[in-house]
């Protein structure tokens, strides 16, 4: 999907999702959320699997839904807030704006730039993640920020998804495409598996 609304920039994005076998429903949630003047995405996973997961996951989803415009650290807070009643959840956030790339993460959803123009250095960065548990235990966040070309891609993937998947990482894939190859071919097995993949395309 693209959206150009009023969010100042340009993105396209798909997602792909597996849940552990022998359940209904999965724990992992992603969001692409324009506000005026950026989108925010977001990778959540609840702690461990089944519905009391997928309740947490959906909590901070709906959370973050209703609220993008509001800083990052102020989104952890509430959802960290909302969150104690349930498993918790580790969280990724990434904000798109005219002025670059915000993102941060609490827990192990990680998350890959990587940069569309041949020679550019880094050829990619990596989000930088808290230690922590979003409902019971939400460390002091350092959000990086990172320019962004038209052509970057930015991947969020939870821990139901291997981490060797950029090796053979094809970027003249489209979002969709890319998300469900990922998904297919790198998903563990051993728990719900997410990936969100989002292109910048420049600014609105």
């Amino acid at each position: 999907m693209t959206e150009e609304v009023s969010s100042g920039v340009r993105l396209e994005w798909g997602a792909a999702s597996q849940t552990l076998r022998g359940e209904t429903v999965c724990g992992d949630a992603w969001l692409v959320q324009p506000f005026a003047g950026g989108t925010l995405a977001a990778a959540i996973d609840g702690l461990g699997h089944g519905e009391e997961a997928a309740y947490a996951a959906g909590t901070a989803r709906a959370l973050l839904q209703e609220h993008p415009h509001e800083p990052l650290a102020a989104l952890f807070r509430r959802c960290h807030a909302a969150l104690q009643t349930t498993r918790g959840a580790v969280i990724s956030l990434a904000c798109f704006r005219a002025a670059g790339l915000e993102w941060v993460g609490v827990g192990n959803v990680e998350g890959l730039l990587l940069r569309a123009g041949p020679g550019l250095e880094p050829a990619s960065e990596s989000i930088m993640l808290h230690s922590g548990l979003v409902g019971m235990n939400l460390p002091t966040l350092h959000l990086s920020l990172s320019a962004l070309a038209p052509g970057d891609t930015l991947i969020l993937t939870t821990d139901g998804i291997r981490n060797d998947f950029p090796r053979r990482l094809v970027l003249s894939d489209r979002p969709q495409q890319a998300a469900e190859r990922i998904c297919a071919r790198y998903a563990k097995g051993t728990d719900d598996a997410l990936v969100l993949v989002v292109r910048y395309l420049g600014p609105s």
